[in-house]
């Protein structure tokens, strides 16, 4: 008997069989790009072996003008065949299964060699396409075939034919990108004469037994993107040309509606797979911010597919299936969507990893071994980076006591997870809880720990956090001046209108929160679509609401200051920072920069602008939030250098620049994997 029947049945797809109902859904680890074969393989076969189904690599390029970057991985020649091998064979030695993801760029391919159906140049890339004439076309479906039959030769299971996510494929669909006039445009029958080609060439090259999955583009949040009555046609017409499986594309990465940051809801877009549903005989694949066995096994159960995706889930917990299979779903590492280790590495050129799983990508260089020799371990402050240096040294057989003054664990987590948006951290908490519970942890908290009292262990871990920065501003000190632990904390009433100082990480959050009163849209999917103005593709082209958003009234008047002359989030994540500036716009957040804070009194917040000091004004607060940096704590350091221990000092206490989870936790686990 088991929680998940829905997510652990079999899939027969007549040729092969599928274990459960899990697809590793592709994703941009950089790793195919390292050389580093061993790597590569080692990344999926350790999920292979946590029992996923089926797996998709990251996007391949077909050809050098559709691959994403200049130097990303191709499958082109028998070298890419014989490096491709060494991660087949190993992820069939773990009884797994994999395909390799066909991935056209065209528009969206960051170099001069892009093309397209038209020469209309992308808002996320610096350089116009080649418009395509009839032969160039022929190319690259000759070139994605010939990616395919390689893929086979190296071992694949099947390959996924990226058509979503405004990819080259997808650009051929819609009238925005597709301007011709000759049989690859004008009427939607000649737009979608493409993928259905590719699909059609692909399965005739490959043979009957070999997976072919789709990637469709079921919603496309763009202007002018397709209805669902097209969605529908072309589904239909690409399971006739072949198709084994279709996936979930969702929104054109040029979309201005988030689609799988942590402030999305669960499972936000599974009823656009659901109105697929019945449209087709082959199976469907559902995706984005599905990140636990209870709500994967609650869409299956609802409907909405016969299959779930859940790609950085697998990242944060390579053993998701194995552990939900075991009963021990609780011990799942929780995905919160934060982007900030995957995708906001990916885009700025880094090697992936996950914040809440540091050997993610890692996993051959980053390694927990039981110790030789067990210590007696203090670790001070049960944050991220305590929290996780504790866990991986008592994982590795070490004998730990974890302190922390505060009456629980989490540290400024526990700040993070009241901001709406960011609940996803509550599941991190109760997360690290669960650990903590069941491994060999002797936990003292409610205390204030002195140097004395870490005499006796062999090493120290200092992870003892941050500190509000004293800004130093006259009047500082008065009844409407709080700081941002007291309002996130929920510690003081604040008022109607509101002056925050700061706009870095905390600033934002402190803002998100004071402009929400009552649901959250994270937690409630029909006010999210509202607010970002998502509709039924069956209603409006490409699902977008005419108009744009319909956010409600904030609940406060904010204005968000720093002193900074520069863009209002400028250092917030690649990936995320636009969906934090446009939320707090669409609350009529008002950004303030360059200025000083001369003084705060019962009126509000004094401040002037520039060096100079110019233009004294005085802006009406009935509360000010201070959010103006932190320090770290690292009063415990000398004083246990008096006592001549020296202290492993990490995380915030380390490091005080903006409250940086993912450091921490690569920090702690990193420094207890080598004790």
């Amino acid at each position: 008997m088991t929680d998940y029947p829905n997510l652990l049945a079999p899939l027969d797809l007549g040729f092969t069989t599928l274990k459960n109902r899990v697809l590793m859904g592709s994703m941009h680890t950089g790793l195919e790009e390292t050389g580093d074969w061993n790597r590569v393989a080692e990344f999926y076969s350790e999920r292979a072996r946590g029992g996923v189904a089926l797996m998709v690599t990251g996007g391949i390029g077909p050809n050098l003008e559709g691959s994403v970057l200049p130097g990303a991985a191709m499958m082109t020649t028998e070298k890419d065949v014989a490096n491709h091998s060494v991660v087949t064979d190993r992820v069939h030695q773990a009884g797994g299964k994999i395909a390799m993801q066909i991935l056209h760029a065209g528009r969206y391919s960051y170099g001069p060699k892009c093309v397209a159906p038209s020469p209309v140049k992308s808002p996320i890339s610096p350089f116009p396409p080649n418009e395509l004439d009839e032969e160039g076309i022929e190319k690259q479906i000759a070139d994605i075939v010939n990616a395919a039959v390689l893929a086979q030769q190296a071992g694949y299971d099947g390959v996924e034919i990226m058509g979503s996510e405004g990819y080259f494929l997808n650009q051929f669909l819609v009238t925005h990108t597709n301007k011709r006039t000759d049989r690859w445009g004008g009427s939607y029958e000649n737009r979608m004469r493409l993928p259905i080609e590719v699909v059609r060439r692909t399965r005739a090259a490959v043979g009957p037994n070999f997976i072919l999955i789709y990637r469709l583009s079921m919603i496309d949040l763009v202007p002018d993107g397709s209805t669902h009555d097209e969605v529908v046609q072309l589904a239909q017409e690409i399971e006739k040309a072949g198709a084994t499986i279709l996936n979930t594309g969702i929104g054109w990465h040029e979309a201005r509606v988030p689609t799988i940051a942590t402030s999305v809801p669960r499972r936000a877009f599974a009823w656009v797979t659901k109105k697929l549903m019945g449209k087709v005989g082959i199976p469907l694949i559902t995706s984005n911010r599905i990140n636990t066995a209870e709500v994967a096994e609650q869409v299956l159960a609802e409907g909405c597919a016969d299959m779930v995706s859940m790609a950085r889930p697998m990242l944060a917990d390579p053993h998701f299936v194995a552990k939900a299979q075991a009963g021990r779903a609780a011990t799942i590492a929780p995905c919160i969507a934060c982007n900030q280790a995957c995708l906001d590495h990916t885009f700025g050129g880094k090697l992936t990893s996950c914040l809440v799983n540091p050997r993610a990508c890692h996993e051959t260089e980053l390694t927990i071994e039981q110790t030789p020799k067990a210590k007696s371990i203090a670790v001070v402050g049960a944050g991220p980076a305590g929290l996780s240096a504790a866990l991986t040294a008592a994982e590795r057989g070490h004998k730990v006591t974890l302190f922390d003054k505060a009456g629980e664990i989490g540290g400024q987590l526990n700040m993070a997870k009241q901001v709406p948006g960011k609940e996803e951290f509550r599941g991190l908490v109760d997360w690290y809880r669960t650990m903590v519970d069941q491994a060999d942890i002797t936990v003292q908290l409610g205390q204030a720990v002195t140097a004395k009292d870490l005499t006796g262990f062999d090493d120290v871990i200092l992870a003892t956090g941050v500190i509000p920065r004293d800004p130093q501003i006259p009047g500082q000190d008065g009844a409407n001046v709080l700081s941002y632990i007291d309002v996130l904390a929920g510690k003081a009433p604040v008022g109607p209108r509101v002056a925050v100082l700061g706009a870095g990480g905390i600033g934002f959050d402190v803002s998100e929160f004071l402009v929400e009163d009552g649901d959250s849209p994270t937690e409630n999917l029909p006010l999210w679509m509202e607010e970002w103005g998502v509709t039924d593709p069956a209603k409006q082209r490409g699902g977008l609401v005419p108009g744009g958003p319909h956010p409600h009234a904030p609940a406060r008047q904010v204005t968000l200051f720093q002193r900074k002359a520069e863009k209002h989030g400028k250092r917030l994540g690649k990936t995320t920072g636009w969906i934090h500036r446009a939320t707090l716009k669409m609350k009529d957040v008002a950004f303030v920069g360059g200025v000083n804070y001369e003084r705060i009194d019962e009126d509000g917040l004094h401040v002037s602008f520039g060096e100079a000091r110019e233009n004294p004004t005085l802006i009406a607060a009935d509360t000010i939030v201070l959010c103006t940096g932190q320090d770290s704590e690292r009063s415990l350091v000398d004083a246990l250098a008096n006592l001549g221990i020296t202290a492993h000092v990490i995380g915030g206490a380390d490091v005080a620049a903006e409250l940086d989870a993912k450091r921490a936790i690569n920090q702690g686990t990193r420094l207890a994997a080598t004790l």
